[in-house]
């Protein structure tokens, strides 16, 4: 991490420890809150100028902190490639319809929990007020914003609105013992957390998109897993309406972490 990165990021922290004194701002509409949320927004994916298309999409991000920062899903980030390989990086869509690339690099990756913060360069983003998951309930009203199928609508952020229906643990019950696969069993001796299950129809390209209370616009979660009925396609033709969030509270030690 540089040095700037480094101070920026520290004074975020300073601000974010002291923020449960303060009152979140409450909009007077739903359409209010999303009108503050979209340009916090950004799509990840990777770039090269020589490569078509020049940027691949790989899922969404929110901007936190003091505005260079994203938060997104460790899957979301690509493998390391070669030294003349595509640039991790993020679109950035104005409120005009333009689009802009900034070239970012990781500070920090979780790959248990499936959250990276990343950092990009150049001028400073609106950013998102981090809140506290300790305080969700089930039945609690929520909302999404992110591009559910990537570039297909012109990387235009797209709100979702549902419910949290079951805070679960992420490993959940098998039906016999033959459809533990290694993953769940590296699950099981990692020990469990608990999740978030929604009644809300995401898609694969909401990846990192932020859950939000729909009148503050304080993030509370990440989604990160869709329930898929059948192929990868049918999230699209057959959505099942049940999707996953990741607690933000594991992104807020994240970043006590990278200090």
């Amino acid at each position: 991490m540089t040095v700037i990165a480094s101070k920026r990021l520290i004074l975020y922290l300073g601000l974010l420890e002291t923020q449960i004194f303060f009152s979140p701002l409450v909009y007077a509409d739903f359409q209010d809150t999303i009108d503050h949320v979209k340009p916090s927004i950004v799509a990840v994916g990777t770039y090269k100028k020589t490569q078509s298309p020049p940027f691949i999409f790989r899922g969404t991000g929110f901007v936190i902190g003091e505005g260079n920062h994203v938060a997104t899903n460790a899957h979301v980030i690509p493998e390391p490639t070669l030294a003349d390989g595509p640039d991790l990086a993020i679109l950035i869509r104005s409120t005009h319809g333009d689009a802009s690339i900034r070239r970012a690099r990781i500070i920090n990756k979780d790959a248990e929990h499936d959250l990276a913060i990343i950092y990009f360069d150049g001028p400073a983003l609106s950013a998102l007020t981090v809140g506290d998951s300790s305080l969700v309930r089930e039945g609690q009203s929520i909302a999404f914003t992110g591009f559910p199928i990537g570039g297909a609508l012109g990387f235009s952020p797209v709100t979702h609105r549902g419910i949290v229906s079951s805070i679960t643990p992420i490993v959940l019950p098998m039906g016999n013992v033959n459809q533990l696969n290694e993953k769940a069993i590296q699950r099981i001796k990692k020990g469990s957390f608990n999740i978030y299950q929604l009644d809300a129809t995401a898609y694969p390209g909401n990846s990192g998109s932020p859950i939000y209370d729909p009148n503050t616009g304080v993030v509370v979660g990440v989604i990160n897993m869709v329930f898929i009925k059948g192929t990868r396609e049918s999230a699209l033709s057959q959505p099942t309406g049940i999707s996953y969030a990741i607690p933000i509270n594991f992104l807020t030690e994240m970043l006590k972490s990278s200090r």
